[in-house]
């Protein structure tokens, strides 16, 4: 059964809230999984492994391609699955360097961003130690993105 999320604003962030709250409540008889690099081990480690398969097969191609490994691999950072698929295959690969890019929004200097590792603070979200977007408080505080798997105010 899919369940549809109508709490918040329909963010990636009100999405987890909602499944970790079901679920915490119906483990006997449901199971927890997310897409997103997020939440409490084995999670993120459990989507990097279905994930990879993107990486594996860049690198593959790649190699075929034009017989040498990228200088670069970028992918965008947010919830995290795109960014651990593809860095999966090249984070042992010391001549690539890995480039993880986050939304500026409306601007670094606003609120409206979904940039946790540039304005962020280190604490613990979904059971998982990140930079986060949060106040003075520990609160955590919105993200703005027009990509919706990049409004995320955490880093997966």
């Amino acid at each position: 059964e899919v369940i549809t999320v109508k709490s918040g604003l329909g963010t990636l962030k009100d999405a987890c809230n909602a499944a970790i709250r079901d679920w915490s409540h119906s483990y006997y008889n449901s199971h927890y999984m997310i897409g997103t690099v997020a939440g409490p081990h084995p999670y993120p480690t459990i989507v990097k492994e279905y994930q990879k398969i993107i990486g594996k097969e860049a690198k593959k191609q790649i190699l075929k391609q034009t017989k040498f490994l990228p200088n670069f691999v970028i992918a965008c950072v947010g919830g995290g699955s795109n960014a651990i698929g593809i860095f999966s295959s090249f984070i042992k690969e010391k001549s690539v360097k890995l480039i993880g890019v986050e939304p500026a929004g409306m601007g670094l200097n606003t609120k409206k961003h979904g940039a946790p590792i540039h304005a962020g603070k280190l604490g613990i979200y979904f059971g998982m130690k990140s930079y986060l977007m949060q106040n003075n408080e520990g609160q955590i505080e919105p993200s703005w993105s027009i990509s919706a798997g990049l409004d995320f105010p955490s880093v997966g």
